[in-house]
């Protein structure tokens, strides 16, 4: 016996089956665009789970304290208190929505950058008075003399020239009567060196750029022996060495032609210095 044919579907069972066919279609598609947003999508940031924690405290505790108050459970003021914490939570939690709104963390403005420093600087001491003025402007340090005295101490012994037993002819130098041990100073930058002398005694010969000689004489000791000094460097002390009655410093001026020496006190007084 052959099996009885399956019955032919109507035409009102036919359209069912499509709708349903096309909506499962509908559904697939939808949950395969979902996958695939979810895909793109970014992990929220730990900014924005906080916010949400945040939040959800918040209104956590808001209801917590609006039933433990109703209950009686809490004073009245420190319920007030917990309000106002949680107030200050909501705040913060909404500037962070609103800083991740704006694409991220705040951002100093151009108007907050640093201001240059001014000449001075003010402002007040802890006892609330003004404080002083501190000028920051550079100094520049002062020039060194391009001639100094080579003894701090002005006046004059022997002058240039004078007669007397304790010279063969004349005084060729001028004397500066201070103290033994007194600073001997570079007159001028130049190369010097040290030597002794029967009448000079020890001795330091100061040579300048243009080749003028200046004599320190009758000193104690050399502070430098040779090289390059600045004028104003200490070079001797003064002493009574050689041919001297008492301590003093001999100074004489030496042409660089090499010609007899010449009297150093117009030398001096060229250069601004008066010795006298």
């Amino acid at each position: 016996m052959a099996p009885e044919a399956a019955p032919r579907p109507t035409r009102a069972e036919l359209r069912v089956a499509a709708r349903e066919q096309s909506r499962a279609q509908r559904r697939d598609a939808a949950k395969a665009a979902t996958r695939t947003a979810l895909l793109r999508v970014a992990l929220p940031s730990v900014a924005a789970l906080g916010v949400a924690a945040a939040a959800a405290v918040t209104v956590q505790g808001e209801a917590d304290q609006q039933r433990a108050q109703a209950a009686g459970r809490i004073p009245e003021q420190t319920a007030t208190a917990g309000a106002a914490d949680n107030a200050q939570a909501a705040q913060a939690a909404q500037a962070a929505q609103q800083a991740l709104a704006s694409g991220g963390g705040a951002q100093a403005s151009r108007g907050d950058a640093r201001q240059p420093l001014t000449g001075t600087q003010g402002g007040t001491d802890p006892a609330g008075q003004p404080a002083a003025q501190v000028t920051t402007t550079d100094q520049a340090p002062p020039e060194r003399p391009r001639i100094a005295m080579p003894v701090a101490q002005h006046g004059l012994g022997e002058v240039f020239g004078a007669a007397g037993t304790h010279w063969s002819k004349r005084h060729t130098g001028i004397d500066f009567p201070v103290d033994g041990g007194s600073a001997v100073m570079a007159v001028t930058d130049g190369t010097i060196r040290t030597q002794w002398n029967p009448s000079y005694g020890y001795m330091t010969i100061l040579k300048m750029a243009d080749g003028t000689e200046a004599w320190y004489c009758h000193l104690r000791s050399y502070k430098i022996r040779k090289g390059t000094v600045k004028a104003g460097d200490v070079i001797a002390f003064v002493g009574s060495s050689g041919n001297s009655t008492g301590p003093h410093l001999h100074f004489e001026i030496r042409p660089a032609d090499g010609g007899a020496p010449v009297d150093p006190l117009p030398w001096f007084l060229a250069q601004g210095l008066d010795p006298r």
